[in-house]
């Protein structure tokens, strides 16, 4: 199983807040680059991204629609 990009964010209260929508449906995650983007007005230049294990994205996506 490998880990693949479900979605990338500009800050990190975005990306905690999808991270944890997932959790609630049992569907692990993680956040990369989450320290290199101190401030969050730097979104656009280092976005945080949430990855998720490959089997799992399918099911991730139908939790958040529009991804």
């Amino acid at each position: 199983m490998a880990l693949v990009e479900l979605g990338s964010y500009p800050n990190a209260m975005e990306a905690a807040m999808v991270r944890g929508r997932l959790e609630a449906e049992g569907i692990d995650s993680v956040a990369f680059d989450g320290g290199m983007n101190i401030a969050d007005s730097a979104g656009w230049v280092i976005p945080i991204r949430v990855m998720v294990l490959d089997d799992d994205l399918d099911a991730a996506r139908s939790v958040l629609p529009g991804i």
